[in-house]
């Protein structure tokens, strides 16, 4: 009878999953062409590193501003109608893009970029606890492994496309901006600053049909309940400050989210550092995509029968130590692999955070979950530290008489230190820190 019962739910639930995955699609597709718009934008606006990686910054910063705004939206208008205007809103920060490659001016790209960034908090803010609750808790990871896997997908096809649509020529570019006139100069980088016209014009066309679309999706209203083999005590308590390791389950998210983005939107700009062409480099995102595609579909494999939450997130978390550690080892496109081997240590990070992180919160459950989008900042901030690293370290090792080339690949390699102290992090959330559900007490 209970397995009919599974067969039926899973049955009733494959459509809703299926529009779910889609919606992790175009999150995947928008966030992962930053790995080709940062080398981007640092030539059409001549930055530093640390502004270019201001790109990431302005996306994910968004999900702090509007992640509780969010919560309170979806509660008024509902999951279809709140997922609608979150691709609406979406399609307006393609949009700015226009205007802003008209004028070549930095800080309106980034007001695109934040407005696209307040639409995908919207979606995430439905999307992620609603696939989480909509089954088991002991088999949300692999359901946010299926999410994984179409999100990173799409990820890998944006940042192709784009990659070849933004950094086609950028080599030859820069070639002639060293020899141009400021005229010249001008000329050069607002036709490569056009490019950006019908890629993102079409982006919003898509976005707004979607939108219009989503609203007649069949999806069924679904909320957290009370576990029947937990001890419930969630019922006695009156604040998410009850929850210690709903806290430090928003901790590991921020880290991991700046650990992804890293590994994900450096790479590009990594790999140019260290000489190779952009026509090769545009492809390494793809790489870390790929490595984080094949550890989502070994998830959905074993998570729960043969791999329990905790225990991936622990290999993982170990997985992302050793390879911080093998990039500061070595050099070249080993080193690149490396960071595309970051990948496979981040893959099941997000899937099993989400579960182990709200599970037991009962009533608290969509605060949590908005808490829980609120750390994705966490791609907002670490990633320019790692860009003003190497802004400082390039400028400590030029001093010291290193010519600029070879001090910006040393300074960049030497940056990614900075991954370790997160997948430390990442490790005690996954031995200790899931635990301690009460302040007096651990389970």
């Amino acid at each position: 009878m209970s397995s009919s019962k599974n067969t039926a739910a899973t049955n009733n639930n494959l459509v809703p999953i299926v529009i779910i995955a889609g919606l992790f699609f175009i999150f995947g597709f928008v966030t992962w062409i930053n790995g080709a718009l940062i080398p981007f934008m640092k030539t059409i606006n001549e930055l530093t590193d640390a502004q270019s990686y201001l790109v990431a910054s302005a996306s994910y910063i968004s999900f702090v501003v509007m992640a509780l705004p969010a919560s309170f939206i979806l509660n008024k208008i509902g999951y279809r109608k709140g997922m609608s205007l979150g691709l609406i809103i979406m399609a307006i920060g393609a949009l700015i893009f226009i205007p802003a490659a008209e004028a070549r001016t930095y800080w309106v790209f980034l007001t695109g970029i934040f407005i696209q960034g307040i639409g995908m908090t919207l979606l995430q803010t439905a999307a992620n606890p609603y696939i989480t609750i909509l089954g088991p808790i002991e088999s949300g990871a692999k359901r946010i492994a299926i999410m994984g896997i179409a999100n990173k997908v799409a990820g890998a096809l944006g940042s192709l496309i784009f990659g070849a649509l933004l950094l086609s020529g950028i080599d030859k570019v820069k070639e002639q901006l060293n020899t141009a006139s400021v005229d010249e100069k001008g000329v050069l980088l607002d036709t490569m600053a056009d490019s950006v016209f019908m890629p993102y014009l079409v982006m919003a066309m898509v976005l707004t049909v979607l939108g219009v679309l989503i609203r007649k999706a069949p999806l069924p209203h679904v909320e957290a309940t009370d576990n029947e083999n937990e001890t419930n005590d969630f019922t006695t308590k009156t604040s998410i400050f009850q929850f210690p390791h709903l806290w430090l389950g928003v901790l590991t998210l921020f880290v991991y989210v700046g650990a992804e983005v890293i590994a994900g939107d450096t790479i590009i700009a990594y790999g140019i550092s260290l000489g190779f062409p952009a026509t090769e480099a545009k492809f390494f995102t793809t790489l870390t995509l790929l490595a984080m595609v094949f550890t989502y579909a070994i998830g959905v494999a074993l998570i729960p029968k043969y791999l329990k939450q905790g225990t991936a997130l622990k290999i993982s978390a170990v997985l992302g130590i050793v390879f911080s550690v093998c990039i500061l080892l070595t050099n070249g496109f080993t080193s690149v692999l490396f960071v595309a081997a970051l990948g496979i240590s981040n893959a099941l990070v997000w899937p099993a955070v989400w579960p182990l992180t709200l599970e037991g919160l009962g009533k608290f459950t969509k605060t949590g979950s908005a808490l829980l989008i609120m750390a994705i900042s966490g791609g907002a901030i670490i990633p320019p530290l790692y860009g003003r690293m190497v802004d400082a370290n390039k400028h400590e090792l030029v001093t010291s008489g290193i010519n600029e080339v070879n001090a910006l690949a040393t300074a960049s390699t030497n940056s990614y230190w900075i991954l370790i102290p997160c997948y430390i992090i990442i490790l005690f959330f996954a031995v200790w820190g899931h635990k301690y559900k009460s302040w007096s007490k651990s389970k």
